[in-house]
């Protein structure tokens, strides 16, 4: 390579530079989409309101959120995938994604590879819960139970939802057989919880808190490394008969691949702000959740690991999906 061609090369490596920065620093000058790819009211569209709402605040444009449910969340997650690479189109998602990547058969994008990450948002620990008929009383109770009467316990989820998983892998960990009944959504297996259609089940904290609260179901361990602040009365599963579990839902910010560094890096940082402020903590701890930022690469292997992890659930518990 000549010197007159190495000067090109340079020259045009920071004018790319500057084009990327001179981007970061005009983004955003227009409304930015941010694609739930959930229903309205669950824990996605929440967070994802809440993060928005101070983005428009602190930005100066519109961040708005857009629900585009369906295919377990992986079609919301397809659009932006193949969206512009501009950081005007981002996507909240999370573990369902990642369960889903072995969950069903054939899907049109891969998160770890078409989506480019920004920053792992908040975590989410769940409850087990059951009927109060149920004689258990807590998590060691309950496998005693399920040890004794295999396949006479029935649990009841979203198929394929964090919730489903998170007790198909006490199953697996425990080497019981508690049977799935699919249903489409939280409030219809609350709803069955509470008429004794059902015995047990993992459930959002902010789902069944009121139930618990009134003694109309018993909740017997809390899904995540550490006690709720919520229910502090109530243990973790890893702390009463399951070393090692720790199950928690968790949701991230996503923009198409190819995205400007920069713009990625301004996202993060903005983000990053958000998640800090007391108001927006206070929130979030409401729901049971707590804000948890990162890097887009600590949130690049969040995502892999994750990928990996509940690939190995899925199947060696033989979930399916309808």
């Amino acid at each position: 390579m000549n010197n007159r061609t190495k000067g090109s090369v340079l020259l045009a490596a920071a004018s790319m530079a500057l084009a990327g920065a001179t981007a970061a620093q005009d983004y955003p000058n227009r409304a930015v989409r941010v694609i739930d790819p959930f229903s309205p009211g669950g824990a996605t569209d929440v967070l994802a309101r809440i993060v928005s709402q101070k983005l428009t605040a602190n930005l100066g444009q519109p961040f708005v959120v857009e629900n585009r449910a369906g295919g377990g969340g992986h079609i919301g997650a397809d659009i932006v995938a193949k969206s512009p690479p501009n950081g005007y189109t981002l996507l909240v998602a999370g573990v369902p994604h990642a369960i889903g990547m072995t969950l069903y058969q054939k899907l049109p994008y891969d998160l770890a590879r078409d989506l480019a990450p920004i920053t792992q948002l908040a975590t989410f620990p769940s409850m087990i819960v059951a009927n109060p008929a149920l004689p258990v009383k807590s998590m060691k109770d309950l496998l005693a139970l399920a040890r004794a009467r295999p396949g006479e316990i029935n649990f009841g989820a979203n198929p394929g939802s964090p919730n489903h998983l998170a007790m198909e892998l006490i199953n697996t960990m425990a080497q019981v057989k508690m049977v799935h009944i699919g249903y489409k959504g939280a409030g219809p297996v609350v709803n069955d919880l509470l008429a004794g259609q059902l015995q047990v089940a993992s459930v959002g904290i902010p789902t069944g808190l009121a139930q618990v609260q009134a003694g109309r179901l018993r909740a017997i361990a809390v899904t995540g490394p550490k006690r709720s602040a919520l229910l502090p009365a109530v243990p973790t599963v890893m702390e009463s008969g399951l070393p090692g579990y720790d199950v928690q839902s968790w949701y991230g910010m996503f923009c198409a691949p190819g995205t400007p560094g920069e713009i990625v890096a301004k996202l993060n940082s903005e983000i990053a702000a958000v998640l800090r402020a007391p108001d927006v903590v206070e929130r979030l701890a409401k729901l049971g959740a707590e804000p948890a930022p990162t890097t887009p690469e600590q949130l690049g292997r969040i995502t892999r690991e994750e990928i990996k992890r509940w690939a190995k659930v899925v199947v060696e518990s033989g979930a399916k999906v309808d």
